[in-house]
């Protein structure tokens, strides 16, 4: 697969924040956040323990400057796939396979994404944190409001049933994100075969 594409405006060309954040996503990815030491992060960089403090204050800033980037990919990666997409349908189509055309660093940062939505729920003391946070949450109500003016778009031109567009695009999202709960690149079915399939179901949800 292709070189991961975790980025981060912050990153200058001697920083070694790329390199933290790709290190946390493969620690994170294999054993879980709650059962990644810090440290075990500095190691994979190989650097010592103290200097990850330079770059983020905590493990958790870590993790929430992860989803953030994610999050920011999902939203540029599903703008850039239909933009130009003049046809909802195949406008529906082209969503669903950008949002399978990834790596497998993608993929990781897709299923910690997932697995630790739930620290977007509260303040964060920090302000850090809390900064990642916040914007990881608008984030959030931006991707989420990509498929609602996608089939809205589809919905004003005749091609889906007028429906509350806003619950379609949630569950049909929510189809999608699923996938990276259970998905391994070592599973039985292959990514093509999911999306696939996945790419007909959206497609059904929303013009039947």
């Amino acid at each position: 697969m292709a070189k991961a594409r975790t980025a981060d405006p912050e990153e200058g060309p001697r920083s070694r924040r790329g390199a933290i954040l790709v290190a946390a996503v493969e620690r994170f990815g294999e054993d879980g956040y709650e059962n990644t030491k810090w440290s075990e992060v500095a190691d994979r960089v190989g650097i010592g323990h103290t200097a990850l403090y330079h770059y983020f204050e905590s493990k958790a800033h870590c993790l929430l400057t992860i989803m953030r980037l994610e999050l920011q990919r999902s939203h540029d990666q599903f703008v850039e796939a239909t933009t130009d997409e003049k046809d909802p349908v195949e406008a529906v189509r082209a969503a669903v396979r950008s949002a399978f055309g990834v790596t497998e660093q993608e993929i990781r940062q897709m299923r910690i994404l997932q697995a630790n939505m739930s620290l977007l729920a509260s303040p964060r003391k920090s302000r850090r944190e809390e900064a990642e946070r916040v914007a990881a949450r608008q984030l959030v109500h931006m991707v989420e409001r990509d498929w609602t003016n996608l089939l809205m778009r589809g919905m004003a031109k005749g091609a889906f049933p007028v429906r509350d567009a806003h619950t379609v695009g949630l569950a049909v999202l929510g189809m999608i994100v699923s996938v990276w709960r259970w998905y391994r690149p070592n599973g039985v079915i292959p990514l093509p075969e999911i999306r696939e399939v996945l790419e007909g179901c959206a497609v059904r949800m929303v013009a039947e």
